[in-house]
Formats: C-alpha cells, structure tokens, sequence
C-alpha cells in the first residue's frame, strides 16, 4: 500500500481521508493533437520527461549498437535475401492502427474535456505518474512537480484538476489481471480519457472494488 505520507498528503490536501486513490498514467502514447488545438493549450508537452542515463542510454545505442546491427546485417544480407513479396498483412494492420488516430486512449474530440486533460496532462509535470483520489463527492488528480518520485513515499503532490461527482465518474472493472488494469474517467459531456500503468497492486484492488461498488 501507499505510504502514511501519502496518505496523510492525499488528507491534507483534499480536507478528508479519501475514499480511495491509486497511482496511474496515461498508458499509450499521447495522439498527435491538431496545431490549432495545441496552440490554444499553450503549447505544452505531450511526452513524459525522462531521467539523463536514459538519453545516456540512447546515444550509447544509436552510435555503438545501431552501427555494430547494420555491418553485420550488410554482411548478412544478400544470402537473406527474400525473393517472394511481403504479404498485405503488414499493410492491413496499418491499416487497422490508421482507422484508431486516438489509439483508445480518449474519445477523440480535443475541444471536450478530456481532450483538454490530455493538452495539460505533462505541462504539470514531465513526470509520467498521477494520482487519481475519490473524495466524497469529487474526483481529483494530482501529481508531484518533480522529474522523479517515489509513488509510494511522494508527499509534495498537488491537485492540478477537481471534478465534482455530476461532472465526471470513474469506470473501471474489479479483478483485473495486475499490471494490466486500467480505468476511464468519464465527463459529463460524453468524453473520456483511459489510464493504466496502476502502482500499488493493493490500492490498485481497492479503487477498482470502490468505483465497482
């Protein structure tokens, strides 16, 4: 389970014990938004942050491994050489991919609220984690303005947006497998956003029971 500082956090900030709450992400990729809608947002970032030995990481991959993978494939290539053509299946799954721009990560429709969550998601903090907590009669979600944090010692977390219960609900169905669980937020006006990623398998049990009761 989370720890006493999150929780005592979680109370302090929302004026209650909460309900419930649970760490997650956005689970898929961000969709490309129109340039429109983007710029209206404020231009803010789409991707998660990411720690320094990660791009240390990358350059060693791209300029010692990738090279390394490309001499022995030129090396290897010819007798490889397939001669009959690559069958449509690729192409149909493009196009399966093609026919989902969302990727089911929301609704589609970045003018309603969900589109507009999604706009600001990472312009509160690079960081990917966010924690969803119900309160009696509303649904926050908050995150932590550091690049790195702890989910289960954080305690400098802060709300960054409040629904009331009218304006929006959680949907999500007890006894997922762990690891794999993920649940909508679901707004008044028809949008909805999915998030997964769930930390804590024991909170994670305990919010899908709670929205499920």
């Amino acid at each position: 389970m989370a720890k006493r500082a999150v929780h005592r956090r979680a109370r302090k900030i929302l004026g209650e014990e909460p309900v419930a709450l649970v760490w997650c992400g956005v689970h898929k990729p961000i969709p490309t938004p129109p340039k429109e809608a983007h710029r209206a947002a404020g231009g803010g970032r789409l991707k998660p942050g990411h720690h320094w030995l990660l791009y240390v990481g990358a350059v060693v991959f791209f300029f010692v491994v990738v090279p390394v993978m490309l001499m022995d494939k030129l090396s290897t290539g010819r007798r490889d050489r397939p001669n009959a053509r690559p069958s449509g299946s690729g192409r149909s799954r493009d196009r399966d991919r093609g026919q989902d721009p969302t990727n089911g990560v929301f609704d589609g429709d970045w003018d309603l609220t969900a589109g507009q969550l999604l706009l600001h998601w990472y312009g509160h903090s690079p960081n990917p984690k966010r924690l969803v907590m119900l309160a009696r009669d509303r649904v926050c979600i908050a995150t932590s303005p550091r690049r790195r944090l702890s989910p289960t010692k954080a305690d400098d977390f802060r709300i960054v947006a409040e629904f009331p219960l009218d304006q929006a609900r959680v949907e999500g169905e007890a006894g997922q497998p762990r690891g794999f669980a993920t649940f909508r937020l679901r707004f008044a006006d028809g949008s909805w956003l999915e998030v997964g990623r769930l930390g804590e398998p024991e909170d994670a049990d305990h919010f899908l029971r709670t929205v499920n009761g």
